[in-house]
C-alpha cells in the first residue's frame, strides 16, 4: 500500500493524508478544517475508486475561495495517478 501526504493551499485544513492501492482510496484524514464535514468526506470516499473521487470533487469551492478542502483532496489525488 502507497501513502500520500499532500500540504493543502488555500483551505482551512493543512494537510491531507491518505492510503491508496489498485486504484483505491484508503484511511483518507484530514489535518485542520472543519472537523464533521471532512471525516463524512473521508467515511464517503474509502475504499472508493481515485478517479471516481476526482472527477466528483474536483472544482468544488468553498465560500469566496477559489478551492476547497475537497479541491484539494482532488488535487492530492491528482498528483498519484
Amino acid at each position: 500500500m502507497n501513502h500520500k501526504t499532500y500540504m493543502t493551499k488555500g483551505v482551512c485544513a493543512r494537510q491531507i493524508d491518505f492510503d491508496y492501492e489498485n486504484g483505491k482510496i484508503y484511511n483518507l484524514a484530514f489535518v485542520g478544517g472543519c472537523n464533521g464535514n471532512l471525516k463524512a468526506i473521508s467515511k464517503l470516499c474509502e475504499g472508493k475508486d481515485l478517479i471516481e473521487i476526482k472527477t466528483i470533487l474536483k472544482g468544488n469551492l468553498c465560500g469566496m475561495k477559489q478551492t476547497s478542502c475537497a479541491d484539494q483532496l482532488a488535487k492530492a489525488i491528482e498528483e498519484v495517478l
